[in-house]
């Protein structure tokens, strides 16, 4: 397994409200983007992640079924961001998008609650798993707007479900089927907001390592303007991961 990983708070921000955790030898890989005034983001997306990484720990995770792992872990997660935001009256409101990648005998778990996306590239092709949670998406779904239209709608950045928004959280989970030599990238929105699907293809083209993959790919997100936090995580799935 080829593992690479980059943040950057871009070009507009002061701070990086975006966290990550790279689990590698627990095949557990995590990206959030947390939301929040007075630096209640930053605070809600490090919490999220940290809390799933203890839980990894903590558990056994081999002996679980991988959906009830990633479901008791964002539980606990959520728990743990809801909790501060209502204790502190500085954060309150705060909350975080997390898009979680467990594999798993040759299948990937994936868990996300917001806009932070996973996708997979194989065969020359760049396809996305997950399904954003805001408010754009939604009207697209229902034939309001066409996806063009979403891309610059005023309020394209407003989400609708998130980590620690509510006591109750209800994830997406899906798994996909993985082999050697595809390529799984999770990001937050400062990535994918900037390039889109077909700049995001073309650097995964190059076949560079991941490291680099991911390097290439936050400097072309800052020069496309960076106005966001960015941030990825590049794994490139090889012969040995299948040995089992």
């Amino acid at each position: 397994m080829d593992v690479g990983f980059r943040t950057d708070k871009g070009r507009r921000r002061f701070n990086n409200e975006d966290a990550f955790f790279v689990m590698k030898n627990d095949r557990v890989f995590v990206v959030a983007d947390g939301v929040g005034g007075n630096n209640s983001g930053e605070i809600a997306s490090r919490t999220a992640t940290k809390q799933i990484a203890d839980f990894v720990k903590e558990n056994d995770i081999d002996g679980m079924d991988p959906v009830d792992f990633l479901l008791k872990a964002i539980e606990q997660a959520n728990a743990k961001v809801y909790d501060l935001s209502k204790k502190y009256k500085e954060n309150n409101g705060m909350a975080t998008t997390t898009v979680i990648a467990y594999l798993k005998d040759s299948w990937l778990y994936i868990l996300n609650v917001g806009d932070s996306r996973a996708y997979i590239y194989e065969q020359g092709y760049l396809r996305q798993l997950t399904e954003d949670h805001t408010y754009v998406n939604t009207l697209v779904k229902l034939g309001i707007i066409t996806k063009e239209e979403a891309e610059v709608h005023d309020e394209r950045y407003k989400i609708t479900k998130a980590v620690g928004a509510e006591a109750d959280i209800e994830p997406d989970i899906s798994r996909i089927k993985i082999s050697k030599g595809d390529k799984i990238i999770l990001c937050s929105d400062g990535l994918s907001g900037e390039l889109g699907d077909e700049g995001m293809e073309e650097i995964l083209a190059k076949g560079e390592s991941m490291t680099e993959t991911c390097r290439l790919l936050v400097d072309a997100a800052n020069e496309h303007g960076g106005n966001d936090n960015i941030t990825v995580i590049c794994i490139e799935f090889t012969e040995e991961d299948f040995d089992e």
